[in-house]
């Protein structure tokens, strides 16, 4: 494969995450229905994941977590490298900072002696 023809794959490959998990426009030559039936799978396993990780932050927020986690995942794709539990972590605070959920209490440790 030569160097512009994997440039042209890197950008199609790109244009197809970028659909897939960043709601993005469909790229030419892929079945949007098809793109749509997967980003919606990614999108369900995510918040499958995130609930599983942080089940307090979805019992607190009830109904209100698989919107308002479309709401955040929409526009805040996975980005390489990062872990589920730092999405999880940044999702809590995304809906703290938005009023959505209550602050975190401290909490403070009694060091046996």
């Amino acid at each position: 494969m030569t160097r512009p023809q994997r440039e042209r794959l890197a950008a199609a490959q790109e244009d197809l995450l970028n659909a897939l998990l960043a709601d993005g426009p469909v790229p030419d030559g892929f079945d949007p229905e098809r793109v749509r039936v997967e980003r919606r799978a990614l999108l369900n396993k995510r918040r499958a994941i995130v609930a599983s990780l942080r089940p307090e932050v979805a019992a607190e927020l009830g109904e209100r977590f698989r919107p308002l986690f479309d709401e955040y995942a929409s526009s805040r794709p996975r980005r390489v490298g990062t872990r589920f539990r730092e999405d999880a972590a940044a999702f809590a605070e995304w809906a703290t900072a938005r009023g959505e959920l209550a602050a975190p209490k401290r909490r403070w440790w009694r060091r046996a002696t």
